[in-house]
């Protein structure tokens, strides 16, 4: 899982810039009594650089460093993508936010980064203490993903620190949250609707579905009978659901909580299709409930939009960077190809 270019860097996590390249400080491991001798590894070669941002280099040894993080425990707990050119992003993404966290002076404790291999170790139920017998957690990252020990602890310190970056630019966020706003979350989720739903690959053809439907009461158990795997029905669920999951628009799940079981919908945009809608029941909520639950759909709606505004944030950050990637394809086991 990580090949031999990792191996040389894995004692040097910590970012840095020096001589205006993206390089792994060492003074966190200096200061570790033990750490004080292995630290200091000469590289044989002069540093090669697989892109830049801010102007500044970035070195194959942080590149490499970052995609095993990604390559150990994915990228927010999904993996790698397969396309070489959203795998890239996500490097490249990383990389730019652990620069970041450096530029703003995050750093972490060592007992952090102590008490989160803790609680990993503690969720596998090993009986050894890892701090005391370091060979037993030798062998027990060996088998877990076939890589140094100390390499294993510094991704772990990589991921602490842009936990601590993003809680950091959240904290910095204040969005304003209306209470209208609060209301439609809590009737989003408090109000189940049951649908059945028939989609189209254009608008064209739905609005002839949708027509014909409408005209005749009996066409659309007709055309199912004819076809019944084009019918889809979701159940009844939180309107919630069917706007995140099913992506049914917000308007669209208004109007049908106020129509009659049996009522269609003229056809509405969802995914790349077009669905018509035929409205199977409905509980709406009870709206004395809101007062008492006000406080917490504020929280969500503002959490939600502390999120958003991360992103934004992030997107803004990649276009102040200038991400340039050079023309250079780096192989998975850290070769390279012009």
């Amino acid at each position: 899982m990580v090949r031999g270019i990792l191996f040389f860097i894995y004692v040097t996590f910590s970012s840095f810039w020096v001589n205006m390249v993206f390089c792994q400080e060492q003074s966190q491991q200096l200061n570790a009594p033990e750490a004080k001798q292995e630290t200091l590894v000469p590289l044989q070669e002069e540093p090669k650089y697989v892109g830049e941002f801010f102007d500044l280099k970035v070195s194959q040894q942080n590149y490499f460093f970052v995609k095993s993080v990604l390559t150990v425990f994915g990228n927010r707990g999904a993996p790698l993508p397969e396309a070489a050119e959203e795998r890239e992003k996500i490097i490249w993404g990383e990389l730019l936010l652990s620069y970041e966290a450096f530029r703003r002076g995050i750093m972490l404790e060592q007992q952090e980064v102590d008490g989160e291999i803790g609680k990993m170790l503690e969720a596998e139920k090993v009986t050894f203490d890892w701090k005391k017998d370091k060979d037993a957690f030798e062998e027990w990252v060996k088998e877990k993903v076939n890589e140094p020990a100390a390499l294993f602890e510094n991704q772990i310190r990589h991921l602490l620190q842009i936990e601590k970056l993003r809680r950091t630019v959240m904290e910095s966020i204040e969005p304003k949250v209306l209470e209208k706003e609060a209301y439609q979350e809590f009737l989003n989720e408090q109000s189940n609707l049951g649908t059945e739903i028939i989609q189209f690959d254009n608008e064209k053809a739905a609005q002839e579905f949708y027509r014909r439907a409408c005209k005749n009461n009996s066409f659309w158990e007709e055309e199912k009978k004819k076809r019944p795997g084009d019918f889809k029905q979701p159940g009844s669920v939180s309107v919630e659901f069917l706007i995140d999951i099913w992506k049914y628009p917000q308007e669209a799940v208004s109007r049908m909580m106020k129509m009659r079981p049996g009522q269609i919908h003229p056809p509405v945009a969802i995914y790349k299709s077009y669905g018509v809608l035929k409205v199977l029941d409905h509980r709406p909520a009870d709206k004395s409930a809101f007062r008492k639950l006000k406080n917490s759909y504020y929280e969500q709606i503002k959490t939600r939009k502390k999120y958003a505004e991360w992103a934004k944030w992030f997107e803004d950050l990649k276009r102040q960077a200038k991400i340039k990637i050079y023309n250079t394809v780096i192989t998975k086991r850290g070769g390279e190809k012009r």
